[in-house]
């Protein structure tokens, strides 16, 4: 099992959401984004707001990879692990409020952005979303550097 460095770890958290990929019962991958809420050096931590596709795939299959990447930055990984699903009643420490702060910030930097680029934009999608009703812990069993070779950063 690789463990998450702690600027592995500080990259996830910078991220404002992750993309999630699972399998079917058919054996297709199905992706989808998912908001990150935290990671540890053997887990990563995430808030999945619609009990759907997701949800079923990982109740059949816990296997899963969770792709981030940052464009600017030329860097990503993928964390390939095995998922467990935690019921909301069963969240430890403050989730839900480092999930609401996280989505004040996204909101945040939305306003901010719009009003430096005068745009007027009202919407903020994040505000309409559903309370989380469970958590995705992977525990993660390989981390994969996507940045070219002639890119990777020795001390990640």
């Amino acid at each position: 099992m690789d463990k998450l460095s702690k600027s592995i770890i500080q990259f996830l958290q910078r991220q404002g959401f992750v993309i999630v990929s699972t399998l079917d019962p058919g054996g297709k991958i199905h992706c989808s984004a998912k908001g990150i809420v935290g990671a540890d050096q053997n887990k990563v931590y995430l808030i999945d707001l619609y009990k759907a596709r997701t949800f079923n795939n990982l109740t059949k299959n816990p296997t899963v990879t969770i792709t981030a990447v940052d464009e600017h930055e030329f860097i990503g990984f993928a964390l390939k692990g095995i998922a467990r699903i935690v019921n909301r009643d069963d969240f430890k420490g403050q989730v839900v409020q480092d999930w609401e702060e996280k989505l004040i910030n996204r909101i945040s930097k939305r306003v901010i952005k719009n009003v430096k680029q005068d745009k007027g934009s009202l919407k903020h999608p994040e505000a309409a979303f559903p309370q989380p009703e469970y958590l995705i812990e992977v525990e993660v069993q390989e981390v994969v550097d996507l940045a070219p070779p002639n890119l990777k950063r020795a001390a990640i």
